[in-house]
């Protein structure tokens, strides 16, 4: 069983409908229920800025602030973490516009968010992400890039600097007659990330696939397979030099076609994570409403456990209106697994009567206009 990470102090300040709020927590699991816009999907958010990046709603941290609040948001957590115990800070208090969030552990500053990730892996689950199978592509890198980065926190670095190389590349085939020498240079860059970030994503859903083959007659929920499309497809047996200059040489002979789109049209920022309904063989985007839900939740309970096992730490979960869509059994079902992983959840709804499975281990709060009881 991993070692079990959980919050037992959370407090909120000026953080969307929450002027202040300070919950003192244990080991269970966080049931949080009220009416739609109580704010419990908030409470929720500002657990999930515990992990790198913009949290679970990918906010401007503009629009994370409570309305009317003269001096940004601040979140504040003690968490018995991967390395022990451990008070964490973080929020935009005291900076000024457009500056990115800071972070304090045990009250000293942290050179970057990504220091969060020694403390504890935080892992979302919430109705926006109901049509991530049939949606864009795009959706479905960011969620394939968000499991990756629950293993490997440098997988963001190197994504953004991709980013970054590629907008300079495009800037310069804008131009008249770009300096050769130069688009190679970047290139050549935008070679190395690109080919460890195709790589460290087919090494996710490998995991993936190897953990659900074991598994696969352990769980209520349908399974998953998993492939990428779009770049360097079926490569990954190649070694990582010969993909390097694979993906160089398709770059330097797509400058004029690039030129002419204004855009970089082979990379990593191409690719799409294909789903298929393993035991119905079926495309995930041509299945029913309910089997993509169900399909979906049997895949991030399947990664949380990677995670775990991987780390041997359970990660944080975060189930936003989880029951709404399933019937009883499957509702004892899923509060079974999710109590297997052996971490702490966060799971809201507007009826209480639907968690009863889970019993008492569960701490139930009832959420109300920026308060909380219970």
């Amino acid at each position: 069983m991993p070692h079990k990470v959980f919050l037992n102090r959370l407090k909120l300040t000026e953080f969307r409908n929450y002027a202040g709020l300070s919950l003192e927590l244990d080991q269970r699991h966080v049931v949080l229920t009220g009416e739609n816009g109580a704010g419990k999907t908030n409470l929720m958010e500002a657990v999930s800025f515990l992990s790198p990046g913009r949290g679970l709603r990918r906010a401007a941290y503009a629009d994370v602030a409570r309305v009317g609040a003269g001096d940004g948001f601040s979140v504040f957590a003690e968490v018995e973490g991967m390395e022990g115990s451990v008070e964490i800070g973080t929020g935009t208090a005291g900076l000024t516009e457009g500056q990115s969030r800071r972070l304090r552990l045990n009250g000293t500053p942290a050179a970057t968010v990504d220091e969060l990730t020694d403390h504890l892996r935080v892992l979302w689950l919430t109705p926006s992400m109901d049509g991530l199978f049939t949606g864009p592509s795009a959706d479905r890198r960011r969620f394939l890039d968000r499991l990756v980065l629950s293993l490997d926190p440098e997988h963001g670095r190197r994504a953004s600097e991709f980013d970054r190389a590629m907008r300079s590349r495009n800037r310069l085939l804008g131009e008249f007659r770009p300096d050769p020498a130069w688009l190679t240079a970047i290139e050549r860059e935008m070679a190395g990330l690109g080919v460890s970030m195709a790589l460290a994503r087919q090494e996710m859903l490998g995991l993936l696939t190897a953990l659900v083959e074991r598994t696969v007659d352990e769980s209520v929920f349908p399974s998953a397979r998993l492939a990428l499309s779009g770049f360097l497809d079926d490569e990954g047996h190649r070694p990582a030099y010969d993909l390097e200059e694979q993906y160089l040489t398709m770059l330097r002979d797509g400058r004029p076609r690039d030129a002419a789109a204004g855009r970089t049209l082979d990379g990593p920022h191409r690719s799409d994570l294909l789903v298929r309904h393993r035991e119905k063989d079926m495309e995930a985007a041509r299945c029913s409403t309910g089997e993509q839900k169900a399909l979906l939740v049997g895949l991030v309970l399947a990664h949380a456990r990677l995670v775990g096992d991987m780390t041997g730490h359970a990660p944080v979960l975060l189930l936003d209106e989880i029951a709404a869509h399933l019937d009883v059994n499957r509702r004892a079902a899923l509060f079974d697994l999710v109590d297997g992983l052996g971490g702490q959840s966060f799971m809201t709804g507007t009826d209480q009567s639907m968690f009863e499975a889970l019993g008492e281990r569960g701490r139930f709060l009832t959420v109300s206009h920026g308060s909380v009881t219970g």
